[in-house]
């Protein structure tokens, strides 16, 4: 039934996308209203109307494509953590972020995406990242490659001598630890920043726009599509342990996703001599 799905029902991911798109998220872009933004643990952990609506059609839509499936999202998560555990079961597993980057759609900024992946006992099978504001959808399918509005995505390797730039995580979501390992990246020949839309920050590491990313969090709904995206553009995932990213959890954090392996394990020796 998956591999009949991967096979015929991609474009119907990318339709209920920009199903729900067009009717919660667009219309309200730069138009938010007073009330229709709340924190929920922080001025950088927010959510919007637009956030809660996404998700529910997403959540109709998606369940209805594939049956048998369920439905990951995050702000569902927020309201309930035990349905969380779905990512780590057998069923097929819609991870869903309605919303990435909700802080630049808060201020009108258009780098913000929305966030589907499916996944089946932990392993990662297609993934969609699109960004309305933006007009871009990227798609990958495991073993089969990664596209951007239909063009092959190579990630290919940074060129030789210049400095890395690696996007990595808000301080104020690390723990003093991973500071220490971040302070890893202040090295000559690395140019670390902030990340801002963890999804668009995946979609620039496979573009072969922006060499890694170091992130200090695991939830899977920030990091599942990303990740399969960069692997069929040709990069890698490494943990600080040296093992590839697991969205069922466990990981040795920080961890990165580079252009290719090589970049990865740069990021991680770096990362380990700041820990």
């Amino acid at each position: 039934m998956i591999e009949e799905f991967l096979t015929q029902g991609v474009r119907d991911v990318e339709e209920a996308l920009r199903k729900a798109a067009a009717a919660e998220v667009t219309p309200r872009f730069r138009q938010l209203a007073e009330g229709d933004v709340v924190e929920k643990s922080g001025p950088h952990d927010m959510v919007t109307v637009a956030d809660r609506r996404a998700e529910e059609q997403l959540t109709v839509d998606l369940a209805a494509l594939l049956p048998g499936s369920v439905v990951v999202g995050e702000e569902a998560v927020h309201a309930d953590p035990s349905t969380y555990e779905a990512i780590r079961g057998e069923a097929p597993v819609w991870i869903v972020d309605p919303v990435d980057g909700t802080r630049q759609f808060v201020q009108g900024d258009p780098g913000f995406c929305m966030l589907v992946a499916l996944a089946v006992g932990g392993e990662v099978l297609a993934s969609w990242t699109y960004a309305p504001a933006l007009d871009q959808l990227a798609v990958a399918v495991r073993g089969k490659g990664a596209w951007l509005d239909g063009q092959p995505l190579v990630s290919g390797a940074p060129e030789p001598g210049q400095d890395l730039e690696v996007a990595t995580s808000h301080p104020d979501f690390t723990t003093e630890e991973q500071k220490r390992a971040l302070l890893g990246l202040r090295a000559d020949g690395v140019r670390p920043r902030p990340c801002g839309s963890a999804g668009l920050e995946y979609l620039a590491v496979a573009k072969g726009e922006l060499d890694a990313v170091a992130f200090s969090w695991e939830l899977a709904w920030d990091h599942a599509a990303g990740l399969l995206l960069v692997a069929e553009a040709g990069g890698a995932s490494m943990t600080l342990t040296g093992e590839p990213f697991r969205i069922g959890g466990g990981n040795a954090l920080p961890f990165t996703a580079a252009r290719d392996a090589a970049t990865a394990r740069r990021v991680v020796d770096l990362l380990s001599s700041g820990a």
